[in-house]
């Protein structure tokens, strides 16, 4: 049977459907809260006799979620190394079930948000299993993009969100709002339903010692026979590599910060810091109050602008997918967080020179914010879920990968739930409003400062060979490193020779015993 590779990429982009879950509903709640009849039922009412919510009641519905997303993520590690990456997405999809259905029968902002918190939890997993399963399925030449649809998924659920509130939000009962929410339990039965036919990851079949069951997945992921080289070879790669991470350590959470050989420590601060600062570029703040923000600068529909920055934002992405490949990941993060700078500085500067009133000024406040969105959403957006799902040892990657996704999660609900004391107006709010971009930019040059000392270059490389990587050089010269340029044997460090001989490859492969298959 000739190999293909086709089956390993439809599938582990199927997986990237997750990524509608984590968009839809952090999504829905930024149109959600400005709806009348939302207004109404979860309200206040005003002294000029209009409905409204507080401050402390928008920070609150909005930012749980991804209170709840940050434990769901720490749930990500047992979730996946005991239930396995396949079956703990699905049991995943269950509980945010649970949570929709909370929110859909809630009349009140605290059922409301208990539902949000559960429905966080369910998308936490989601966003730590998705990039994991896609990082060890998908063939490594197209890996990067493969990872990369997560984010395109999540862009996705981002526009579906705007134009389902758009079309419901003049609706006169409770439909307005339930319409939009409910959605999502055919999200989650598209995601549950499809993995129920996908393998299981060869490299967790590995690692818990099945060998004939992970013969049997990568089969099906290379659409090739079971005594087919190809597949014997990566079997062992996968496995040899496995041992030499065993013997420099045995993976435990205290494990993932030590140092040593692999650089364990490096490797894991660098995906925590990183989804922090993906957070700290100020791209939520459009998500989550874009509406508000665009209504309060004066803009007659914004939740047209709204649906029009979704737009972008999934237009944007393709180009990521592609150039991940070509420019690599490090040269893109640099251009994305030095694009970013800059359009965040010009819309701060216009909105505090000039004014929102203005026509002009609204409207490059607008073509800025999309620029800014383009530049987000083709570098930071999935390129950040690319690295931390390729950068970790296997015998601590479950555990690496919930402890970044975490990190995410928890910046993602600070953001959330400070933004309306930053921007509202009022007593106790910063009423920063267009300024708050000056924090935004000033961040985004964070972004650059850290992709230049801390991000490896890891296009074309496989999961296996970054291990290598790591060992021989800093991020800073990860771009000149080339697998052949690590190769070494000695004493310590077998693996890497044993990656690229033949011989030692077809030796550890009788140690699987593929006649037991």
């Amino acid at each position: 049977m000739a190999n293909s590779k086709l089956p390993a990429i439809l599938m582990t982009c199927f997986a990237a459907f997750g990524g509608i879950l984590f968009g839809y509903d952090t999504g829905t709640i930024s149109g959600i809260i400005a709806m009348p009849h939302f207004l109404e039922v979860f309200g206040t009412l005003g002294p000029d006799g209009v409905h409204y919510i507080p401050s402390a009641d928008k920070s609150l519905m909005v930012s749980i979620l991804s209170a709840g997303t940050f434990f769901g993520a720490l749930l990500g590690y047992p979730f996946s190394d005991y239930m396995g990456r396949k079956w703990g997405l699905i049991a995943a999809c269950l509980v945010f079930c649970v949570g929709v259905a909370l929110q859909t029968a809630a009349v009140g902002v605290a059922v409301f948000s208990v539902g949000r918190f559960v429905a966080g939890l369910g998308v936490g997993i989601v966003s730590c299993l998705v990039p994991m399963y896609q990082s060890e399925c998908s063939p490594k030449w197209i890996r990067g993009t493969v990872v990369s649809c997560y984010q395109w998924a999540i862009t996705i659920g981002l526009l579906l969100a705007a134009i389902a509130n758009n079309g419901c939000k003049d609706r006169p009962d409770a439909s307005a709002y339930r319409i939009p929410i409910g959605i999502q339990f055919i999200w989650a039965a598209i995601l549950a339903g499809g993995m129920l036919f996908l393998p299981e990851s060869p490299r967790y079949y590995i690692k818990k010692g099945r060998n004939d069951l992970a013969a049997h997945s990568l089969s099906r992921l290379l659409n090739c026979d079971l005594e087919d080289e190809e597949l014997k070879t990566e079997l062992a790669e996968i496995q040899a590599n496995l041992e030499h991470e065993r013997r420099i350590g045995s993976g435990t959470y205290l494990d993932c910060f030590r140092e040593g050989k692999g650089k364990n420590r490096m490797r894991v601060l660098t995906g925590i810091f990183l989804q922090a600062w993906q957070q700290l570029t100020g791209i939520n703040f459009i998500f989550y109050y874009g509406t508000t923000f665009f209504e309060q600068s004066g803009i007659s529909n914004p939740f047209i602008i709204t649906i029009i920055t979704n737009v972008v934002n999934v237009v944007s992405t393709v180009p990521g997918m592609y150039l991940v490949e070509r420019l690599g990941r490090r040269q893109l993060l640099l251009i994305g967080a030095a694009g970013m700078c800059l359009c965040e500085f010009i819309v701060a500067i216009v909105g505090v020179t000039v004014g929102s009133d203005n026509l002009a000024a609204q409207r490059v406040l607008i073509s800025f914010v999309c620029i800014y969105i383009f530049f987000f959403a083709a570098s930071w957006g999935p390129i950040a879920w690319v690295i931390c799902g390729e950068i970790y040892p296997l015998s601590i990657r479950a555990k690496a990968m919930s402890l970044s996704t975490a990190s995410n999660w928890l910046w993602n609900f600070g953001i959330g739930y400070a933004t309306p004391y930053m921007v509202d107006a009022g007593p106790g709010n910063a009423n920063l409003g267009a300024k708050v971009f000056f924090v935004w930019g000033s961040t985004c040059l964070g972004c650059l400062i850290f992709t230049y000392f801390l991000i490896p270059e890891t296009k074309g490389l496989s999961l296996e060979e970054i291990d290598v990587m790591y060992e021989e050089v800093s991020p800073r010269n990860s771009v000149r490193w080339s697998p052949a340029a690590g190769l070494r044997h000695d004493s310590e460090n077998q693996f890497s020779k044993s990656v690229h001989d033949q011989k030692v490859s077809e030796t550890r492969v009788d140690d699987i015993r593929m006649s037991d298959v």
